[in-house]
């Protein structure tokens, strides 16, 4: 499958399928030279196969996990692409979860005021979600995504194939993200992940599915002013769970949790009953007192009221502008 959609000066082209991590290559030019940025859990034949491509390419490891989106990490990036002498005519290539495309296409948009990123992601977090829409991010004093820019990719290449060498939380952790967007924009999406068909079995058409549904709100809202804000579903208490479980939970496991807290009750139980076929926590671990400092770092905060996304009934949704407080009551 192929989307193409443009923003400003920007033409994002998104490129999914079995085997496409080979076409790296050809999409980027194999003649550039180019930074390739991956971290320490991805596995090394994804990222031997992409460097194979290229005839001038070095690469950067950064340590796994969610805390080294920081600025440390955003200084040996850069420090990386000097070395590599890459200007405007070079690229960087992020290889891995929803962490490193992050990272390093924020790396990319501040790097000679900005220089051309292609993201191959290769987890189901970042292939169905986080490396569409051109959100790039570190995170700054406990805080989730507190610095980033909007920088969108050339190119997203989507690999399904490799999601086999995904284990089972990681898997479902990043169905949470397509189960979001089900959720609030595509019944017939929702009920497929409800029927008895084995995961394995649909995860192209599922990707694909998360893919349009993502595509679609990003052209119609490229800044999150309105609509893109339906992405947030079930991320404003998720993220303060996030942030205090001191990365003991994911941030699908988190997102899992916190779309359970804005449904109907018809809606809450058709979910419930979802996330725990998919070994998805259903509830807050955390009292809601003691996620109040978290919800309100909320950056979709405005005077003071949090835009909330409430859902009655799959592929339906509606904003409701909620004070943190309000937002902390309804964890029990």
């Amino acid at each position: 499958m192929r989307l193409t959609f443009g923003y400003r000066d920007t033409v994002c082209e998104i490129v999914e399928g079995r085997g496409s991590i080979a076409s790296v290559g050809n999409l980027v030019g194999k003649e550039r030279n180019v930074l390739v940025v991956t971290d320490s859990g991805v596995p090394v034949q994804y990222v031997k196969s992409v460097l194979a491509q290229f005839s001038n390419a070095s690469l950067l490891t950064i340590p796994q996990g969610e805390e080294n989106k920081n600025f440390n990490t955003l200084e040996t990036i850069i420090a990386a692409l000097r070395e590599q002498e890459i200007d405007r005519s070079g690229a960087l290539i992020a290889v891995g979860g929803g962490m490193t495309g992050d990272i390093a296409g924020f790396a990319a948009s501040c790097y000679n005021r900005g220089i051309d990123f292609y993201n191959v992601p290769t987890t189901l977090l970042a292939q169905a979600d986080a490396s569409i829409g051109g959100k790039t991010a570190l995170n700054f004093g406990h805080i989730k995504n507190m610095v980033g820019t909007f920088h969108h990719p050339r190119c997203v290449i989507i690999d399904t194939d490799t999601l086999k060498t995904l284990d089972a939380r990681h898997l479902y952790s990043g169905l949470a993200e397509v189960i979001k967007m089900a959720a609030t924009s595509d019944a017939a999406l929702f009920s497929m992940l409800e029927s008895d068909q084995p995961l394995t079995d649909t995860l192209d058409e599922i990707v694909a599915a998360a893919l349009r549904i993502k595509c679609d709100v990003v052209l119609k809202d490229p800044l999150e002013q309105g609509l893109r804000k339906v992405l947030n579903f079930g991320h404003t208490i998720g993220h303060a769970i996030e942030v205090a479980s001191d990365g003991k939970l994911s941030h699908g496991e988190c997102v899992a949790a916190g779309m359970t807290y804005f449904c109907s009750d018809d809606m809450r139980k058709r979910l419930e009953k979802m996330l725990k076929r998919y070994n998805l926590p259903v509830k807050s671990p955390f009292a809601g007192a003691a996620l109040l400092p978290n919800i309100s770092q909320d950056k979709k905060r405005k005077d003071g009221l949090i835009t909330t996304v409430y859902v009655e009934s799959p592929g339906t949704f509606e904003f409701r502008k909620m004070t943190p407080e309000e937002v902390a009551s309804l964890i029990s």
